[in-house]
């Protein structure tokens, strides 16, 4: 039998070696372009940098790394992207080596969505934001050619999207009012939580401002009964939902603290895909859906509709990502009960033009396909 370090450190070193090629493409931060059949896939890699350090209970970033793409049919682009941030276990090379597999030579018309975004999915496992990088795509080209907004395809009422809130991550207290300040124009905020500054988070924020709150523990707590007594407190101090407090492995304790918290619980980490929405019926009040976990815009309204149908709560979430992923997922706004798209108002580098949020509400681009053009940069 095979010694398993000697395996596991080969299989990794095989990883590290079919990647190598990807490394040298994204030193240079040009653009791939491939012609399959009647499409044309183009993608590029690019890093987005972050107005303030991003901190929650995993750790700290200054940048997340995305790849661009573009998917072209007779002479219409559609502009996709994927979003990377580090607990997806995805970056700029694996993204640019799955991309380099897909062929669409055998597909002659962009209508067959199921048909190329299936495949496309059963590529290689995993990898949900290389996925969603070309399911945009495929969805802005779609819309383009129809000339309507996809919030319109679906027949959805745009005048229904809720306010967005803005993300305020784990930092001192000097700092957290700071980005309280910052996020005036926001009706709601959402604070990451989940170390031992928890409390002290809240609190200065409550020093500041009584806007509604939602908190984001990103899996923080252990103990159930330290996340009940957590719920109370922060339900007296106006927070309105309680997203991922536990380990998603956690099954048990989340349910149990799902059916004797005072405020509804929102899986994050637990619901992934189409899959894990009947999983999590039972153990959350609702679910969180991001279109770079779940390999985008198709996969999340299948997963909006059925977890309605179990008379689940939806939230909207997004990583940090341009105006291109974000305006793709506000097309899905106006059926979902809450919505987290801040994550380009994160950052400073924004590469698109896209959704607005006016007075702290999501405005749905009513531009064809997800609604974005390009910045002058």
């Amino acid at each position: 039998m095979i010694n398993r370090r000697i395996f596991l450190k080969a299989s990794s070193l095989a990883a590290t070696l079919s990647l190598a090629p990807y490394a040298a493409l994204l030193a240079t931060g040009k653009t791939t372009e491939q012609r399959l059949g009647k499409f044309i896939l183009r993608y590029r890699p690019y890093t987005l940098t972050l107005k303030h350090v991003f901190t929650l209970a995993a750790g700290s970033r200054s940048t997340t790394p995305v790849v661009l793409t573009e998917l072209e049919f007779d002479g219409v682009i559609g502009y996709g992207e994927a979003s990377m941030p580090p607990y997806l276990g995805e970056s700029h090379e694996s993204v640019l080596s799955f991309l380099s597999k897909v062929d669409l030579t055998k597909f002659n018309d962009p209508f067959l969505i199921e048909d190329i975004l299936g495949y496309v999915d059963t590529l290689m496992p995993k990898n949900t934001a290389a996925k969603a990088s070309v399911d945009i795509a495929l969805h802005d080209l779609l819309g383009k050619m129809m000339r309507q907004p996809w919030c319109r395809i679906w027949g959805f009422n745009p005048a229904t999207a809720p306010n967005t809130s803005y993300t305020i991550g784990i930092d001192t207290a000097e700092v957290v009012k700071q980005k309280v300040r910052e996020a005036e124009p926001y009706k709601i905020l959402k604070v990451k939580l989940g170390l031992d500054s928890d409390k002290m988070m809240i609190e200065t924020i409550r020093e500041v401002t009584d806007k509604p709150l939602c908190v984001d523990v990103n899996q923080g707590w252990k103990k159930k009964e330290f996340a009940l007594e957590m719920a109370h407190w922060l339900a007296d101090r106006g927070v309105v939902f309680l997203e991922q407090a536990m380990p998603k492995e956690q099954i048990d304790d989340n349910a149990w603290l799902t059916e004797r918290s005072p405020i509804p619980t929102i899986g994050d980490e637990a619901v992934q895909r189409l899959a894990d929405v009947k999983k999590a019926h039972g153990v959350y009040n609702g679910i969180n859906i991001k279109l770079m976990k779940c390999t985008g815009m198709r996969e999340a309204h299948k997963m909006a509709e059925l977890a309605k149908a179990l008379d689940m709560k939806v939230m909207l979430g997004c990583m940090t990502e341009t105006s291109c992923a974000i305006s793709a997922a506000s097309q899905l706004a106006p059926i979902v009960d809450w919505a987290d798209l801040d994550g380009a108002l994160l950052i400073r580098n924004d590469v698109f033009h896209g959704m607005q949020v006016v007075n702290g509400k999501i405005t749905v681009p009513n531009e064809p396909g997800v609604g974005v053009s390009k910045r002058s940069l």
